[in-house]
């Protein structure tokens, strides 16, 4: 079973939505948006934006434990709207149109603003459940992009290997400035707080803005960022290992022992083996298929995206992929989109170790040796959360084994607030056991970083 088609359930009554001029916030322009519509919300979670089409479930499906709890309903605007672009792999609205973002304005406002980026290649409702529920309740204006492309075809867009995942980037900064002048209008005073944060590729935006654009920002919460770096390590490098060795370790023949220490040794943890066979059948193959295309169309000629489960050995198999050994064009595509730890602002990372899509080991243990190289340790704090993996709606399926690392982000968030606002002292860098004795149940809402 594919748990992308795992859809939570709203439970509250449809809602009525007013557009337009009709809620009194027809005043609101989004700057370099040609096009935007308002509407006025009793229930700006999903608990209401399902009845009211202004979400997408099968955008968020797949991210979250079904039974993480949405909050009491939160008034207020919503703003959906694009910014100028010239590619259309975001049909949301029937629009047709990539650069696609929402901005949420809660009746009750905080003075804080929450941006943030779709995960995967997702469209900008996809942190509704995960992020936009929880920030909104807590007060926060929340703004989010599909990062201007969107889905498995997202490679097409730009006019040079790497150009695609730049432009991610860019839409974050120009939703930062333009949410910044929304919220600025709309409540009569600009934002006290802007904090970011994102999980996966949104992670990545996290890093990225940090070291690029912090004085956008006050902070940031980076959820297992994925790591773009020119030397490596990238998933470039490891995918294509657990793409040879994986189908010989499951075959459990003569090899299957030196196939499994092959897979540990490119970074997928002992005692993460449950989580192989599904990663190999929905994640790894795609993965490195669409993010090698997108870095290196050359490697596979005018084949589009590689074979889907290629034999090793078979022409321009991506199984064989060596990125070490590619020309020097393809690692200055990785080169203009990768990271160096040189932040300007508080950022808090975690990541679960037993993610098996992006390997704790070569991912964010590096990210942040690469923080600690650049003289930013002291705004940096990383939390490996102990049996935590990529995406939470696994643990459904493993609830003995799996913990949430929605939980933990949500108590990092409020532990950079804490900082932010008067000056508490960040919980220190450590690895978060999972405490004994406490139900599945009860961790899907519970985590202490301290």
């Amino acid at each position: 079973m594919s748990l992308l088609l795992l859809v939570p359930v709203a439970v509250s009554p449809p809602a009525e939505a007013r557009e337009g001029g009709d809620c009194g916030a027809d005043h609101l322009r989004v700057p370099a948006a040609p096009h935007q519509r308002i509407a006025c919300l009793p229930d700006l979670t999903t608990a209401g934006t399902v009845h009211t089409g202004h979400t997408d479930p099968a955008d968020w499906a797949g991210l979250t434990q079904e039974a993480l709890p949405v909050p009491e309903a939160v008034p207020g605007v919503q703003i959906d709207g694009y910014f100028r672009d010239d590619s259309t792999t975001n049909t949301n609205h029937g629009l047709d149109h990539d650069a696609q973002f929402v901005l949420r304005l809660p009746d009750d406002w905080n003075g804080g603003l929450v941006i943030t980026g779709s995960p995967g290649n997702r469209e900008q409702y996809a942190n509704d459940r995960v992020i936009s529920d929880w920030v909104l309740a807590r007060g926060y204006a929340f703004a989010a992009t599909d990062k201007g492309n969107t889905g498995a075809r997202f490679f097409t867009d730009g006019d040079r290997p790497g150009a695609a995942i730049a432009e991610w980037n860019a839409r974050v900064t120009e939703l930062t400035r333009a949410a910044k002048v929304v919220v600025t209008r709309h409540y009569q005073r600009p934002p006290r707080r802007t904090v970011l944060t994102g999980l996966s590729n949104g992670g990545y935006l996290v890093r990225w803005q940090l070291e690029n654009h912090p004085e956008l920002y006050d902070g940031g919460v980076d959820w297992e960022g994925t790591l773009w770096v020119e030397d490596g390590p990238t998933l470039l490098d490891y995918l294509p290992r657990a793409l040879t060795a994986y189908p010989r370790y499951a075959d459990g023949g003569a090899d299957a022992e030196r196939a499994h220490a092959e897979l540990v040794a490119a970074g997928f943890p002992e005692g993460s083996e449950f989580l192989w066979p599904y990663h190999h059948r929905y994640y790894w193959d795609l993965t490195q298929r669409i993010y090698r295309e997108e870095i290196d169309p050359s490697f596979d000629g005018e084949t589009e995206a590689g074979t889907p489960y290629c034999e090793p050995g078979s022409p321009a198999c991506d199984a064989d992929y060596d990125y070490a050994g590619r020309p020097r064009e393809v690692h200055e595509a990785v080169e203009r989109i990768g990271l160096t730890g040189e932040i300007g602002k508080p950022l808090l990372t975690l990541h679960g170790t037993l993610d098996v899509l992006l390997p704790i080991a070569r991912d964010s243990d590096v990210y942040a040796d690469m923080v600690r190289a650049r003289g930013r340790g002291a705004l940096h704090r990383y939390y490996r959360i102990e049996d935590g993996t990529h995406t939470d709606a696994l643990v459904d399926v493993f609830p003995e084994r799996l913990r949430a690392l929605t939980p933990c982000h949500r108590a990092a968030f409020v532990a950079l607030e804490a900082h932010l606002s008067d000056g508490a002292v960040l919980p220190p860098s450590s690895t978060v056991p999972r405490p004994d004795g406490v139900s599945p149940r009860e961790l899907v809402t519970r985590c202490s970083l301290r």
